[in-house]
């Protein structure tokens, strides 16, 4: 390989090599070294400073040791370095401060030791991801993570020791902030309250006080924990109003008042650990303490994650324990003698349907009773199971573990699942691993110990960060348990027992009324069709309408309210029964795409929520009928706005298409990195930006093309998109990362303030968009960009802005394009720099051609975007792009 000079780029994630880095790649010219998840040993070499071209350096989850050397402070141009899941020691060297290029920098699961150096973090204005969870650092935080601007997601976890609420920016939308068991005391900042994130974790900290007031004001789309905390006052009416989709407040000293219903779970937010009053003239009683046994036994077993199981050898029934739910859940059994409460959500695993129970699918189970291990439950940071009805006395508590999703054979054996195991509050096993203790996957092991139950047993299960988080795919760890089972040390009396098995027949025959009550509810005891079923298996986060509601709201169909046709069909403006105004879709026969991928695209579509995507109320599917309700956009497309015919066209000000230009990056923004649902547009165009009432712009058309699991990387697909707004990586190889939507952003942007299609302008000499653009700059001159119909009323300095931004999306190469979630940071914040594109950077529409039914189309084109599908260097008229689901024409009363 060392003989190969011009090797930039090596990547051997996920295989199982050993050994050490070698010595004669110092002297390639390399940019990317990727070796995630191999066994390789050793030190970094300290030849690793002679590869200054590096860009990417990726060795998690492997087995180096030591310290790290101080030569990786002379890779200046380094903007990516993962040294996670490894057994580094020592400190960070201060030569990396140097490293003033870095973007994403993780350190978690090593044994680094003391505090991290202030001045590191001072230089790294770009870094905008920055994690270190059970690094083995002490706190406090280094006060110089005040200085990033840039930061939208910090994660640090499980330090030694005790730190203060960092300083953090609030001027922008975040990704993600946790700091969860850092010790962290006094009461929550107020300043919090000002950010917009997709998820807050400040868990098993010592936070106390009331939750402040300007938390109504935050905005948190997915999760927030703020659980094991010392936190008073009263629950807020308000936190449970909003949009966050998981909200865990267990395990503080809150209140709150129900007439109805006291149960530790309200709606979407756990609240077990706190207490509950039924009036404000009584005292408030934790909630546990209302849950009412039907009897009190002196045993208990739970199959954990699975059906009921009973074991032949000696008689014993295992519960049933499938409940699904898990990211901020309290679950109480059937007969309310177990219960569990299950915490967070696994982190960068491109899913938004977290699976807390899993079985296994690979491996075979050769041990006793294989039944109880082949189903597991399953928590990405805490999972705690309590025994309610339990005697007092002597127990003895098995808990049984399988590891069924880190496989024996490949990488996928270098996955490390470690977590410590809490029994009555006290730490009974430090840093568990399953793997190690059963001698590999898919073996039992059995940890027994005796414990005291006075009132009740509690088993907690609690992820300290440690571990590997990418194998065998990212998303892979947090603890996993297979089966509890608790029996007496102590002898009953008659009259004991036979209580019990009273209670036993009584509670056993009313869960057998209740599994059959659910089955009918659920029609599976009746005669639902195979496209039902299907529906409701996607578990939609959207409304479903009947086609009699349908009918109405369109007045049949009529004629009158047909606003458009695509490929798919026709498109009609409906009147829903509360006023909303809505635009029904409705797939024609005739379409190529199937019942499945239907279904399949329309859970897709229905898990992606943000302001800045078109919104999908509902769907109808009935006999062979397909059909998509969506929010109805007043102002058409921004296509339209600017480019339709005089009598279409909306005078969009200067305000007003800087706020469209915001809406689209923020959107984009969401899709790409906020999302779990990792997703690539792949045809961002003029015609498929939405103008609300507001003219609020709203993405709509999604091509859903998902990025592969592992970050950094890229996937070869069949080139679907619209000549013009397609990056030249994808165009011509098909290349397709998220960075081919910060093109196509960059072309919408330089539309917006131009006023001009990029299809369609011309100046002398075939002259195109892009070029011209390019010459103005490179004259000085970029103000005459500006769309002539705005005349003199703009803001210079904002135009000259979005300018620069649009010409850095648009660089001929992806990796220098930056994340929409930088774009959105550079066109809100005018204190944010932007990075100039040289003029040989700038990819032009001219630079290639494409054949189409045997003609030849230049990127340019006349005023109709050409969308266009290619695979295998050939190009086939698309049947899946934006002309599909909406009409072409300009004019038309509702286009994309």
């Amino acid at each position: 390989m060392a003989r190969l000079r011009n090797l930039n780029i090596i990547d051997f994630t996920r295989n199982y090599l050993n050994g050490t880095i070698p010595v004669e790649w110092a002297t390639l010219p390399l940019m990317n070294l990727s070796l995630l998840g191999n066994r390789l040993s050793g030190e970094i070499p300290q030849w690793i400073g002679n590869l200054t071209n590096l860009k990417n350096l990726d060795l998690e989850a492997n087995q180096f040791t030591g310290h790290l050397p101080q030569e990786l402070g002379e890779l200046l141009n380094l903007e990516i370095l993962h040294l996670s899941s490894n057994t580094f020691s020592g400190n960070l060297p201060v030569d990396l401060a140097k490293l003033n290029k870095i973007q994403d920098f993780r350190i978690n699961d090593n044994r680094f030791n003391g505090k991290i150096p202030e001045r590191i973090f001072q230089n790294w204005t770009y870094l905008y991801r920055l994690e270190m969870q059970a690094s083995g650092f002490e706190g406090p935080s280094p006060s110089g993570i005040a200085f990033l601007k840039n930061l939208t997601e910090l994660r640090i976890s499980d330090i030694n020791g005790t730190m203060s609420f960092p300083q953090l920016s609030a001027s922008k939308i975040w990704r993600s902030l946790i700091l969860r068991n850092c010790g962290l005391s006094g009461g929550i900042p107020e300043y919090i309250g000002k950010f917009d994130l997709k998820y807050l974790d400040l868990s098993f900290n010592n936070l106390s006080g009331a939750i402040p007031t300007t938390f109504q004001n935050l905005r948190v789309s997915d999760s927030m924990f703020l659980n094991n905390n010392n936190l008073s006052g009263p629950v807020p009416d308000w936190i449970s109003t909003g949009k966050t989709k998981h909200i865990d407040l267990s395990y503080n000293n809150l209140t709150w008042t129900s007439h109805d219903s006291l149960d530790c779970q309200q709606g979407k937010m756990n609240l077990v650990g706190n207490s509950v009053k039924v009036s404000n003239l009584q005292p408030a009683t934790p909630c546990l303490e209302l849950l009412q046994c039907t009897q009190r036994q002196s045993s208990l077993y739970i199959n954990c994650g699975g059906r009921s199981v009973h074991i032949n050898n000696n008689g014993t029934t295992y519960e049933e324990d499938s409940e699904s739910d898990g990211a901020s859940n309290f679950f109480v059994s059937s007969n309310k003698n177990w219960a569990f409460s299950s915490t967070g959500v696994f982190m960068d695993n491109n899913n938004d349907n977290d699976a807390y129970v899993v079985a296994t699918s690979s491996l075979k189970l050769s041990m006793p009773d294989s039944d109880l291990f082949k189903d597991a439950r399953i928590s990405p940071v805490s999972l705690t199971y309590y025994g309610l009805c339990l005697l007092e006395g002597n127990y003895s508590v098995k808990l049984h573990f399988a590891e069924i999703k880190i496989t024996n054979d490949g990488y996928g054996s270098l996955g490390k699942r470690i977590f410590d195991i809490y029994i009555q509050g006290n730490l009974v096993w430090k840093d568990f691993n399953i793997r190690d203790e059963a001698n590999g996957s898919g073996n039992a092991i059995i940890k027994s110990t005796n414990v005291m139950v006075t009132d009740k047993l509690e088993i907690h299960l609690y992820w300290a960060g440690n571990g590997t988080q990418s194998l065998p795919v990212r998303g892979t760890y947090g603890p996993l348990i297979s089966a509890i089972s608790v029996e007496p040390n102590f002898s009953l009396s008659s009259g004991k027992r036979t209580k019990i098995i009273v209670g036993i027949i009584v509670s056993v025959s009313c869960l057998i009324f209740l599994l059959l009550s659910i089955l009918w509810k659920k029609g599976w005891l009746g005669g639902q069709t195979a496209k039902d079923r299907e529906l409701r298996a996607l578990d939609l986060r959207t409304g479903r309408f009947t086609l009699r509601q349908i009918k109405m709201a369109t007045g049949n169909f009529s004629a009158s309210n047909k606003i458009g046709e695509g490929g798919f069909g026709p498109v009609y403006k409906g009147l829903l029964p509360d006023g909303t105004i809505v635009a029904v879709k409705q797939l024609s026969s005739k379409s190529k795409q199937g019942n499945r991928e239907f279904l399949n695209e329309l859970g897709m579509i229905s898990a992606l929520q943000h302001p800045n995507l078109v919104k999908l109320h509902g769907c109808c599917i009935e006999g062979n009928q397909l059909l998509l309700v969506y929010e109805y956009m007043e102002n058409n497309s921004l296509a339209r706005a600017l480019f339709g015919s005089e009598e279409y066209q909306l005078k969009l000000d200067w305000s007003t298409r800087k706020n469209i230009c915001i809406g689209i990056a923020k959107g984009l923004a969401y899709i790409h990195e906020e999302s779990r649902l990792k997703v690539v547009h792949r045809d961002i165009k003029a015609t498929n930006i939405l103008l609300d009432k507001n003219l609020n712009a709203k993405i709509s058309d999604f091509g859903l093309a998902r990025l592969d699991e592992e970050e950094n990387t890229h996937i070869s697909t069949r080139i679907a998109g619209t000549v013009g707004y397609m990056a030249p990586e994808y165009a011509t190889r098909g290349y397709l990362t998220e960075k081919a939507d910060v093109y196509s952003f960059g072309v919408v942007t330089l539309e917006l303030v131009s006023g001009t299609s990029v299809m369609s302008f011309r100046k002398e000499g075939g002259m195109h968009l892009l070029d011209w653009v390019q010459i103005l700059r490179e004259e000085g001159k970029l103000e005459k960009f500006v769309d002539p119909r705005l005349g003199t009323d703009f803001n210079k300095e904002e135009a000259i802005r979005l300018i620069n931004v649009g010409l850095l999306c648009i660089n001929s190469s992806p990796v220098p394009r930056p994340p929409m979630s930088a774009v959105v940071s550079m066109l809100v914040e005018a204190q944010t720099s932007i990075v100039d594109a040289t003029p040989e950077q700038i990819f032009s529409t001219d630079d290639f051609e494409i054949q189409v039914s045997g003609k030849r189309y230049p990127s340019s084109g006349d005023s109709r975007t050409k969308s266009i599908l290619v695979e295998g260097g050939s190009v086939h008229g698309s049947t899946t792009s934006s002309s599909d689901l909406y009409p072409l024409n300009l004019d038309s009363l509702y286009q994309n």
